[in-house]
């Protein structure tokens, strides 16, 4: 803040996450519940080849591909550039959370940057690896495991089953709990500024935003449409077939 400048209102609130940014937030919520149901409740459903959940994993892998897209195209506080610094930052930024010193910011702090990219990586393994698997049942398959052998198909498979049990439920657990505690520590209120896209007006040091607006969400939809196609079509060059 320059000297002669207005500190901000008692009360004011300003935007710190765009509207695609928390539509992917909770979009890949219910898309990550659903996979789970649509997996273990799939004969209570009717959906004994797993239809839906081979479905819900291809709209996962678009969301994870969107995202990528959205780091480097969409807007500052989503932006990889904006917010993912070395691992010195990040061990910085802990040692002054512990002492009580650490820094206040709008977007995801230098920590918080590297729980985001290793959702995406998770994420974005597990709806891969579903491509390929071959269900229980031997009557439900990903639409690319005819690119592997069968003893590959196996291990992929279980890898699937195995990492959606211990890896990605656990870090999900995780990182809603780091949130809520983080709340909680600094009152930083983080999750419900991902419900309402905004924080109460502070000194941050990622304070200064762009515009924001129709063209975002242009950009946005257009994005997600290339998105789409990309997977869509990589299944299909190497012929796979949809659910």
């Amino acid at each position: 803040m320059q000297p002669g400048d207005r500190g901000p209102a008692a009360g004011e609130r300003v935007l710190a996450w765009d509207l695609p940014t928390r539509l992917f937030h909770w979009t890949l919520v219910v898309l990550i519940a659903t996979a789970w149901a649509s997996f273990e409740f799939s004969e209570q459903i009717g959906d004994p080849v797993l239809r839906i959940h081979r479905w819900n994993g291809i709209a996962i892998l678009v969301l994870v591909v969107w995202r990528v897209s959205w780091g480097v195209f969409g807007s500052r506080t989503a932006r990889f550039s904006e917010f993912v610094r070395g691992p010195r930052a990040a061990l910085g930024y802990l040692a002054g959370l512990v002492r009580g010193s650490s820094r206040r910011y709008l977007g995801h702090n230098p920590a918080g940057a590297y729980m985001v990219l290793a959702l995406l990586a998770i994420v974005g393994t597990e709806a891969s690896l579903g491509l390929f698997t071959v269900e229980h049942n031997d009557l439900t398959a990903g639409p690319l495991y005819r690119l592997l052998s069968e003893d590959t198909v196996k291990q992929v498979s279980r890898v699937h089953r195995m990492m959606f049990d211990t890896v990605l439920l656990p870090f999900v657990v995780v990182h809603v709990a780091v949130n809520i505690l983080y709340g909680v520590l600094k009152r930083d209120p983080l999750i419900p500024a991902m419900i309402t896209g905004r924080k109460p007006a502070a000194d941050y040091v990622d304070a200064t935003r762009e515009g924001r607006g129709a063209q975002s969400l242009l950009r946005a939809a257009f994005l997600l449409a290339v998105s789409a196609a990309l997977v869509l079509g990589t299944i299909k060059g190497l012929g796979g077939r949809l659910p």
